[in-house]
């Protein structure tokens, strides 16, 4: 019952939205800069109430990975990252805790299986360094070819239950209109899954 977001200072939208679809805790994605302001902010304003719990963490990309690294290295922060071309290299030498969307592969299909953007060596990486794999809801909202990027994430979701790496389902939506129920997602992962 736990969701993935990236606002855009419209934290308090997500939070409404979350408490409507069933949500436990929302976790804010921020760039590093914005993660540091929230953050200090958060701690100062900890005695605001809601019905979910609302934490922050990084959103990383390659450029930024090492510095996010070296800032935060004595804090205890969850750092994502999107699946990018450099995904070995992040999940092998660097502290990450969640890489998403690996289903959003530019190439092209192959015969026999799908470019799905992950392999059973990224698989054992994730694995040993203990780095979720992320499923994201508004990659397949935004897909032109639907059924393609379904099957990408079943082949995904297969490589991640033999090799036994943590999985995380969210949004990562932008919008709070992105958002779906926690049961809905968990339904349809569950189908996609048992394929």
């Amino acid at each position: 019952m736990i969701d993935f977001v990236v606002p855009n200072n419209n934290e308090e939208e997500f939070i409404a939205m979350a408490e409507r679809l069933g949500y436990k805790e929302l976790f804010f994605l921020y760039n590093l800069p914005e993660y540091i302001t929230k953050q200090e902010k958060s701690e100062k304003n900890n005695n605001k109430v809601n019905k979910i719990k609302i934490h922050n963490g990084v959103l990383a990309d390659k450029n930024t990975l090492y510095k996010i690294q070296n800032k935060l290295k004595d804090k205890e922060a969850l750092v994502a990252i999107k699946s990018s071309i450099n995904d070995k290299e992040a999940i092998e030498k660097s502290k990450i805790d969640l890489v998403f969307s690996f289903e959003e592969n530019p190439r092209k299909d192959f015969i026999h299986h799908r470019a799905s953007g992950l392999n059973h060596i990224l698989c054992k990486m994730a694995k040993e360094n203990n780095v979720a794999i992320g499923f994201s809801i508004k990659s397949l909202l935004d897909a032109g070819n639907k059924p393609e990027l379904l099957g990408r994430i079943m082949q995904n979701m297969k490589l991640c239950r033999k090799f036994e790496v943590k999985t995380s389902i969210a949004s990562f939506a932008t919008n709070p209109f992105e958002m779906r129920g926690a049961h809905d997602l968990a339904s349809l992962f569950k189908i996609l899954e048992a394929k």
